[in-house]
């Protein structure tokens, strides 16, 4: 079952937990509104919440229906909200919950068919499981959409890179990209591994985000990526 609109539609897949993923969602997703573009982003699986006026919620689905705007009920912009911030599948078998792919897909088709581009949100790296059976990887690939991918610029980036896109062209979904983002103040010649990933990965990243303690100017940065995203 894949989302038929003709709406542009992305995996925001990540080389590790920690790398950015939601920051590079929310940021893209700003920079194409900036744009005047109708956007919209979901994140299909959520462990761990946070309780706002007695009702749980994901930070990262919040933050990023903030930077598109839009105006989704939650269950769309979030199908699957775990308390536990655990691996989703142990997350889920805790709290007795069977996690259905088909449900996300749905989801993912209702916001498509509004909105010109959708970014969803991984969680994770590419292969983190979401039951005894799935993993991630088969979200992206039942949601028909290209994956670009964030790398977390500290040490181990270059294998945990090369391996992530390896995965995911021989799992059969198109790796559209990359997004370096400088997790890491402190890394070591951070200069150096953004030239071997480039080689590694066979092209430029789509955008570089600097180290900062917030997210202002990261609409700015992710300006023409997000450009990039929608071109047809």
């Amino acid at each position: 079952m894949n989302i038929t609109s003709p709406s542009k539609r992305y995996f925001i897949a990540g080389t590790d937990t920690g790398v950015g993923k939601t920051r590079v969602t929310g940021g893209l997703l700003a920079a194409a509104r900036a744009q005047g573009h109708r956007v919209a982003g979901m994140k299909p699986v959520a462990a761990g919440a946070i309780s706002i006026d007695g009702r749980m919620f994901s930070d990262d689905a919040l933050y990023i229906a903030r930077s598109s705007g839009q105006l989704t009920p939650y269950e769309l912009l979030n199908p699957y909200l775990l308390a536990e911030p655990l691996s989703p599948h142990i997350a889920a078998r805790r709290a007795g919950v069977q996690i259905d792919v088909g449900k996300i897909v749905a989801a993912g088709e209702v916001l498509a068919a509004g909105h010109e581009l959708l970014l969803m949100e991984g969680s994770g790296g590419w292969y983190a499981p979401i039951s005894e059976s799935a993993t991630m990887s088969q979200v992206c690939l039942a949601l028909g959409a290209r994956v670009l991918l964030v790398v977390g610029l500290r040490l181990g980036c270059l294998n945990h890179a090369l391996l992530t896109m390896r995965a995911i062209t021989r799992d059969g979904a198109e790796f559209y990209g990359w997004i370096a983002n400088h997790v890491d103040a402190h890394f070591a010649a951070a200069t150096e591994n953004v030239a071997s990933l480039e080689q590694l990965l066979g092209r430029r990243p789509l955008a570089t985000l600097a180290h900062r303690a917030d997210t202002a100017g990261d609409a700015l940065e992710l300006h023409s990526a997000a450009a990039k995203l929608l071109a047809r």
